[in-house]
């Protein structure tokens, strides 16, 4: 489906930047991740501008919020046609089901399921009794029965879920070259073991936006796949 797994998170502030950085990776990326952060400062408008650079687009929203509320944000952002969206797992399963049926005839729908800057204690700390990896196989089922195309998962739980879910589609994010550090990120492996565990791509962001060379990032990254 994309030419390789590599996903660019672009969470950047301005738009120009933006642009810049993922013309210059473009040639070695898969697709580009657009967040909250982008999403808010520039709307439709700033994922039209990235889109012409001809890339598949990953709008990270993480729509969460009553069912009809979701299935009428997915009909809004049709017109942007972006290849995969995310929605909250714990928006439910009718939320799920309608966010699938409100989405594109092309686009993936996949579920967050722990976020990875999270651990057993700030589970704890909401409630969810039970570890992380416990969390993300409930949420993976829930959203599997929900008719979704797959899961946002860390490194740490996609082995298990795509054991469970063999015809899953496993977004993974808080990936760390081996030589990175893992910053708020607390649940981080390598994107190689991100790949041979089952993730189908692979979100990518600081390691590649901050080095000082991010073209040499990026090769440095696809050559380990």
């Amino acid at each position: 489906m994309y030419r390789n797994p590599i996903f660019l998170a672009l969470d950047l502030p301005r738009i120009d930047a933006a642009e810049a950085l993922a013309r210059k990776v473009s040639a070695h990326v898969g697709g580009l991740k657009l967040g909250l952060e982008f999403f808010c400062a520039h709307g439709h408008h700033g994922v039209h501008e990235i889109a012409k650079l001809g890339l598949p687009i990953f709008l990270d929203l993480k729509l969460h919020d009553i069912p009809n509320t979701v299935a009428a944000a997915m009909q809004a952002i049709h017109v942007l046609e972006p290849a995969i969206v995310t929605v909250h797992a714990a928006g439910g399963r009718a939320m799920m089901e309608d966010a699938k049926a409100a989405a594109g005839e092309h686009c993936k729908v996949v579920a967050i399921t722990v976020l990875t800057s999270l651990d057993a204690a700030d589970l704890a700390r909401t409630g969810i009794a039970g570890s992380p990896p416990d969390q993300a196989l409930r949420l993976a089922d829930l959203a599997h029965s929900a008719g979704l195309d797959g899961i946002v998962c860390s490194g740490h739980e996609v082995a298990a879920v795509h054991n469970q879910w063999k015809d899953g589609f496993f977004v993974v994010p808080g990936l760390r070259p081996a030589q990175a550090g893992a910053t708020d990120q607390k649940r981080t492996v390598t994107p190689r073991e991100a790949r041979d565990a089952g993730a189908s791509v692979l979100v990518i962001g600081r390691p590649i936006s901050r080095a000082e060379d991010p073209v040499a990032a990026v090769r440095a990254i696809e050559a380990t796949l």
